[in-house]
């Protein structure tokens, strides 16, 4: 049954009811591609869909515009599936349930999907309807941007005609964001040798940090668990000869580690003053991270494997030299992180293996980050791997689309929009390479805890940023 129906605008919301009735996870989202493409055809619009699933559609101007540079609206198929443990749903082949509660919208227990499929729902709507002024039209939707820009890399460029391109992949209302971030994801992987210890068995887990998105809040003060519990242990074993087992830690490279696990082997019982230090440390972390909890299980005497001496101080020094956070601020723009990594995820057994992702608005400042990275744990006897590198939107300081999606937004909300540069990536990024001379701006509505469960969209947001669009348009 529809629950969108009686939402304004109905042109919008009835796209994006039909959206999340089909399964559009990343690696996924054939049936929403295919649907795109039927949609066009049935129309008669020009339509082309790549071998990646990315689909692009054209449309007419509206009379009167066809002298007008065209312009592209943009957005991504792919939605990140999450849900709670106790929600029953496949996300192979069943659809959301969707839920109104005053000006939002969920869903039951999982992720919404609203990043990105209101700007498919707001596509198919400009497509759909005979009746509003607009230049020449390509719709151009792209599949995998959030496992790494996926669609968008395989783009062939050559078969897009505008220069001035709409992205709505944007989670606040007000913010028209002019450039971002480049990045790469790096793998550093060295190999570990073994031995049998004996001794008493014992875990240390760090847990309770705040955690955060690796682009947006790298210079926010949230501490990385990994790289804590990797110091306190060095600190704990200096004059105890810890032998180091295991560490694991991090479930996503572009995500700040909230908790982070180490196994040891201790050849003595740990005594009142490895818990004096144990406690001493947690009140210093708990300066920067107040939810944080440090906790200690010891096992009884047996043998068991553990890192030679020689590769428990490659490991440890090695977490300490390479790099993390924030490295360099933008000298041009007031409080942007120019370039920045973080260890997003982190496993140790039979060999070391650390995941970053590294970012910055600047393409030789990325290049020379990741070039650190692979001197360092080549010169420790380790391998680098870099893979879904994509380039930094730069700024334009000359944008025809920004002063007019300004002045269109002045008179809709009577005050200026914020224009913004963020440390994150967006599809921009490569469709700027791709697309030379490209002028774009990305913007959307409210939406909220995208990425969760707890994610929800405001119904108020999307019918002003429509109304917004089709005026932007109309000026355009």
């Amino acid at each position: 049954m529809a629950k969108l129906n009686e939402l304004e605008p109905k042109e919008v919301f009835r796209f994006f009811e039909a959206i999340c009735d089909l399964p559009h996870g990343s690696k996924n989202t054939k049936c929403l591609s295919d649907y795109c493409a039927l949609f066009a055809r049935i129309r008669g619009l020009n339509c082309q869909q790549d071998k990646a699933g990315n689909v692009l559609i054209r449309k007419d101007a509206y009379p009167g515009y066809e002298d007008h540079p065209g312009v592209i609206i943009q957005g991504h198929l792919d939605m990140v599936c999450e849900k709670l443990p106790e929600t029953k749903i496949d996300f192979q082949k069943d659809g959301l349930t969707l839920i109104v509660e005053g000006d939002q919208v969920r869903a039951d227990g999982t992720t919404l999907g609203g990043d990105d499929g209101i700007a498919v729902a707001m596509g198919l709507a400009l497509l759909d309807n005979k009746n509003l002024p607009h230049p020449p039209l390509e719709v151009l939707f792209t599949t995998d941007e959030e496992i790494g820009m996926l669609g968008a890399t395989a783009l062939d460029g050559r078969q897009v005609r505008g220069r001035t391109l709409i992205n709505i992949d944007s989670e606040e209302e007000g913010i028209l964001t002019a450039g971002c971030a480049g990045g790469v994801r790096s793998t550093l992987t060295l190999p570990m040798k073994r031995e049998s210890v004996r001794g008493i068995p014992c875990t240390l887990v760090l847990d309770g940090f705040a955690g955060g998105h690796s682009g947006t809040e790298i210079d926010k003060g949230h501490e990385n668990a990994i790289l804590v519990l990797a110091s306190v242990f060095s600190s704990l074993s200096r004059e105890r000869d810890l032998r180091l087992a295991s560490m694991s830690g991090g479930g996503k490279d572009n995500a700040i580690p909230r908790s982070a696990k180490l196994q040891f082997i201790s050849p003595a019982p740990i005594g009142e003053d490895f818990t004096r230090e144990m406690e001493a440390a947690l009140a210093k972390i708990r300066e920067t991270e107040p939810a944080a909890t440090l906790t200690l299980t010891q096992g009884a005497v047996a043998d068991g494997g553990a890192l030679t001496r020689e590769c428990r101080d490659k490991v440890l020094g090695l977490l300490s030299e390479l790099p993390n956070g924030v490295i360099a601020m933008s000298e041009d723009i007031p409080g942007l992180v120019e370039t920045s990594l973080n260890l997003g995820i982190l496993s140790l057994d039979r060999a070391l293996v650390l995941d970053y992702a590294v970012r910055s608005s600047k393409n030789a400042a990325r290049n020379q980050l990741t070039d650190t990275l692979k001197n360092t744990i080549q010169k420790a006897g380790g391998q680098y791997q870099g893979r879904g590198a994509y380039p930094a939107w730069e700024y334009r300081e000359e944008s025809r689309l920004r002063t007019v999606m300004t002045e269109v937004f002045r008179a809709q909300y009577g005050y200026n929009p914020k224009v913004n540069v963020i440390h994150a990536g967006l599809e921009c990024g490569i469709l700027s390479s791709k697309l030379p001379g490209l002028d774009c701006i990305s913007m959307g509505p409210d939406l909220t805890d995208i990425h969760t469960p707890r994610e929800a969209m405001s119904i108020s947001s999307v019918e002003r940023t429509w109304r917004y669009l089709l005026e932007v348009l109309k000026a355009l």
